[in-house]
């Protein structure tokens, strides 16, 4: 049993403040090896940010496949179609579309970058997505409905 002088003599961690995050905890960095094939998830998240911005899917579908800054971004944007659906009079409705072409590069290591160019009745669209490897999984950093 050791000694109270011994227990009190090992290193303590120091205590962080809100603001800070303890690295041991925060979101670990993945290998490109250790990483699925991109394109699928590419494709996926494309369609369902489409269908999201049309307000025929619910934002929360997608909050684990997108970093805290893409969820904000994207919930303010269904929020000003939302608004502009309603002063038209127009109700949600889901878009018809089909996927185009998806390029996928990768320009670091756990990185992949992509565009998926999806096809509606009257315009084409790109969507332009960087996934990044954290935590075993592919998680988008930033997304862009062009």
């Amino acid at each position: 049993m050791p000694s109270t002088a011994a227990a009190s003599a090992a290193p303590r961690r120091p205590r962080l403040g809100p603001d800070e995050t303890d690295p041991f905890f925060a979101p670990q960095p993945t290998r490109r090896a250790a990483l699925p094939d991109p394109a699928p998830l590419a494709t996926n998240l494309a369609r369902c940010v489409v269908e999201i911005v049309a307000g025929a899917r619910e934002i929360e579908q997608i909050a684990r496949w997108v970093s805290d800054d893409v969820y904000a971004h994207l919930l303010k944007r269904v929020l000003i179609a939302a608004r502009a659906r309603e002063a038209r009079g127009e109700v949600a409705r889901r878009p018809a579309f089909t996927i185009g072409s998806v390029r996928v590069s990768e320009p670091s290591d756990g990185v992949a970058e992509a565009v998926v160019v999806i096809h509606g009745r009257a315009r084409s669209r790109a969507v332009a997505l960087r996934l990044e490897g954290l935590d075993r999984r592919w998680r988008a950093t930033a997304v862009h409905v062009l």
